[in-house]
């Protein structure tokens, strides 16, 4: 049995601005979500990468991926809420890479802070959902399931070390408890479980880099389309 610690954290709405996530604070911030941020790193690579493979092949196989990772992670929750998790009804591929990685989660987690918990940093002005905040191996830990075909470099977790960091930040600004650890674990398709462990301190800088670059977008953005908007009004007058 997996043992859960009460933390208290109020509930987040959300928002979409110009197709970007923003949460709302009970204090009635307007926090940009960390994924969205992080976002702007990813669109080059996916850009070059839909132009290579096509529209079609791109939408199937994200779609494939994004079905694939809820369906594991939904498992893995469950898990750790000390339900049991069958085989029936569940689809072939996420059920059998949850079998993969359960052993890990059972052997390596315990003392469950929070679950798909809502978060914000007032520091940073950012917020997100975190996957999982426990101990792992007795360490307090942020912790994020990830599912992949095949086995991830370590080069290629830049973004989820980053977001991780983030949510350590927003944890600790909200119950006092520092949470220095960064587990990502990854299962994949072709039999493995992928165990990376960093320390939150080095990716910060990173945390800060990213956030001024989504907020010079942001406001190149807004200007542009205020620029666009007087255009129109001005031509409306012609």
């Amino acid at each position: 049995m997996f043992i859960h610690k009460s933390v208290d954290i109020p509930e987040l709405s959300t928002k979409n601005v110009n197709r970007k996530r923003f949460y709302i604070t009970p204090q009635g911030g307007l926090y940009p979500s960390i994924t969205t941020v992080l976002s702007l790193r990813k669109k080059q690579g996916l850009s070059e990468w839909r132009k290579r493979v096509g529209d079609d092949v791109a939408n199937y196989i994200a779609r494939t991926a994004a079905n694939r990772g809820t369906k594991v992670h939904q498992m893995c929750e469950d898990f750790l809420n000390n339900k049991e998790v069958t085989k029936d009804n569940r689809e072939f591929l996420p059920y059998c890479l949850f079998t993969q990685i359960k052993d890990v989660i059972k052997t390596n987690i315990n003392n469950i802070y929070a679950q798909e918990c809502g978060l914000w940093s007032d520091k940073y002005k950012v917020a997100g959902r975190v996957d999982c905040i426990a101990e792992y191996n007795n360490i307090p830990s942020i912790i994020d399931f990830k599912t992949s075909k095949s086995e991830r470099n370590d080069d290629w977790n830049l973004e989820y070390y980053i977001q991780a960091s983030a949510y350590a930040e927003m944890f600790e600004e909200r119950t006092g408890t520092p949470i220095e650890q960064i587990v990502i674990l990854v299962v994949t398709e072709d039999g493995h479980v992928q165990e990376f462990i960093k320390k939150k301190h080095e990716y910060l800088p990173m945390l800060v880099e990213v956030i001024d670059e989504f907020i010079m977008q942001w406001e190149r953005e807004e200007n542009e389309k205020n620029i666009s908007d007087n255009n129109i009004s001005v031509a409306q007058y012609l």
